[in-house]
């Protein structure tokens, strides 16, 4: 049965909507005297902050980030179409968006830290509170100056509903940002729970904070302090932490799996008749195909599919299968491309062979994407029925196959998309009730073995990240043949790179890793992004200015203080 979670309690807190009403701008009614007068009342304020990390704008569609790099494209607003063209400015919705949203979520936190500070409770209780407060400011911050770079500081001693129309900061300098997400997370760190009771699951923890810092002191570069933080919580240095990785990778990303010790800090889901609360995986990362037939705005790239490995930790080569396959996109269309005539098949090319070929391959492939001719449990005349992935112009669910919305003939996400109904706990395509993980610890063990290797201790590196790779049945790296050697520091942030694309793909942290190694470029600009047979879909625009986003002009016009990022 699907999990007992602090998005249960918001569920009931929500129906208090005379005296808590989350909407509210600039916050009176929270602030009302009838309201932070006890523990119960104190959680409600904490768990309203919780809930704006479903927000679109702040990390309800973190997935879509993904399409801004190699291993991913899109299309409109949800697919960030504006920005993989290159077409944005500081006036386009989701930059606005962007910042608005994030800049409510920290708001939210502050007026919930000043009403709490004030209140007369248990002073344990209350710096748990706290704790989770700040690491949700700290967490925002932190998005939003790798996104926008120098940012206005804004903490608890800003009362919305005295200063709401005169927030002029200017923007703080990112040593004082750092320092500032810093002393959050500190706090944080120092005060949160290792965990909580049952009913309470999802609430931010010890182990969580402790993750965030890690990542923090990483994109500083502080690779000392990094591993500090990260071998706290692996090696369990002050506490029993628990964590451990998923025997199963796929069931990371289904309902039955989101609470595997393996998820550090997740974005709590719920679906169901009545209160669905989740974010809308289903309807941006399914299909036509998909329970109340979806948009794949986000769909995972050619780049991505190719660059899975064989099943021996070879490098994978289309052109060993078919000669010229990659020179040619003629070879490509009659090795993989069928016909039909409304929706009977009239050629069937060696389907055998192609699943051969893709079975062959590292497993996350398959668990992550869905491949040509494989099959997935979709929705179709309101019930559960077995779709196809056939490569052919026409295809529809009607016929029991999966229909690209665009007609593009692409890969499709398999990871996080709900099969059937979800034994009826989906019931709205806009809320799937699968909990999406912004830290677990495939990731810090990745990045542990980042800041191991760039400290020169090339054997921990190597260590941490075959934890990765075994779990997934993929051969270590320096465990026999030629082409798992890694002798180097340059050869293993090679290994680092590619291990985080295809382990975490579809959890939108590689447009962030690709930015703090300086690679956006590299793998952005004027690329065409090309469909499985080869034609063209999508032209990347990205230009040296993109790395940071501009400054919301609409902002610029409220506060004068604020200045622009370059090349805008």
């Amino acid at each position: 049965m699907k999990r007992i979670s602090l998005f249960l309690c918001l569920a009931t807190i929500l129906g208090l909507a005379s005296c808590y009403k989350l909407d509210t701008e600039p916050y009176s009614q929270v602030s009302a005297p009838t309201f932070w007068q006890n523990e119960d009342q104190a959680l409600a304020g904490v768990l309203g902050v919780y809930s704006d990390l479903q927000n679109d704008n702040t990390f309800g569609l973190q997935f879509n980030y993904d399409g801004l790099t190699d291993i991913g494209l899109g299309y409109d607003g949800a697919g960030l179409g504006d920005i993989i063209a290159g077409t944005f400015t500081d006036r386009t919705s989701l930059v606005v968006s962007r910042w608005q949203s994030g800049y409510d979520l920290i708001q939210r936190s502050n007026h919930a830290i000043s009403q709490i500070q004030k209140m007369d409770l248990d002073e344990g209780v209350k710096n748990v509170f706290l704790g989770e407060l700040r690491f949700l400011r700290g967490l925002m911050y932190f998005q939003l100056t790798n996104l926008f770079g120098d940012l206005p500081i804004y903490d608890e001693s800003v009362d919305l509903n005295v200063e709401f129309s005169s927030l002029n900061n200017p923007r703080a300098t990112q040593e004082e940002l750092y320092a500032f997400i810093h002393a959050d997370l500190d706090f944080a760190t120092a005060n949160l729970p290792v965990s909580y009771e049952v009913k309470h699951y999802g609430r931010v923890t010890k182990g969580a904070a402790f993750a965030l810092r890690g990542k923090v002191n990483l994109y500083q570069k502080k690779w000392t302090d990094a591993i500090a933080d990260f071998e706290e919580i692996v090696y369990n240095k002050g506490n029993n932490y628990g964590y451990v990785l998923a025997e199963d990778y796929a069931s990371l990303f289904t309902m039955e799996g989101d609470q595997q010790p393996e998820m550090i800090f997740a974005i709590q889901n719920l679906g169901g008749t009545g209160f669905p609360n989740g974010m809308p995986l289903a309807f941006y990362l399914g299909t036509r195909s998909t329970f109340g037939s979806c948009w794949n705005s986000v769909m995972p790239s050619t780049r991505l599919a190719d660059s899975y490995e064989n099943i021996d930790g070879s490098p994978f080569d289309w052109n060993k299968h078919y000669p010229n396959f990659n020179q040619d996109n003629a070879v490509k269309k009659e090795a993989l491309m069928a016909t039909q005539n409304a929706g009977t098949l009239t050629h069937v090319p060696d389907t055998a062979k192609i699943r051969q070929i893709y079975q062959g391959r590292d497993p996350r492939m398959n668990q992550s994407i869905i491949v040509p001719y494989s099959f997935y449990l979709g929705w179709n005349a309101n019930a559960e029925r077995s779709m196809q992935f056939v490569l052919a112009t026409g295809v529809n669910e009607n016929f029991g196959q999966i229909r690209n919305n665009r007609g593009w003939l692409t890969y499709l996400w398999r990871k996080f998309v709900p099969e059937g109904d979800m034994n009826g706990a989906l019931t709205n395509r806009a809320d799937t009730p699968i909990n999406f993980p912004l830290i677990r610890l495939a990731d810090v063990l990745l990045m542990l073995s980042e800041a191991y290797n760039e400290t020169g201790q090339l054997d921990k590196a190597i260590a941490e990240l075959n934890k990765v790779r075994m779990r997934s049945t993929m051969p270590g790296l320096n465990s026999g043949p030629s082409f798992l050697s890694v002798t180097n520091k340059t050869e293993m942030q090679r290994r680092i790179r590619h291990e985080r694309s295809v382990e975490l793909a579809g959890e939108g942290l590689r447009y962030f890793d690709l930015k703090r190694w300086e690679a956006l470029d590299e793998v952005s600009s004027g690329y065409i992004e090309k469909s499985i047979v080869g034609d063209n879909l999508v032209t990347r625009g990205y230009q040296a200015r993109h790395r940071l986003w501009p400054v919301p002009g609409q902002e610029r016009e409220m506060n004068s203080n604020l200045t622009q990022n370059a090349g805008w």
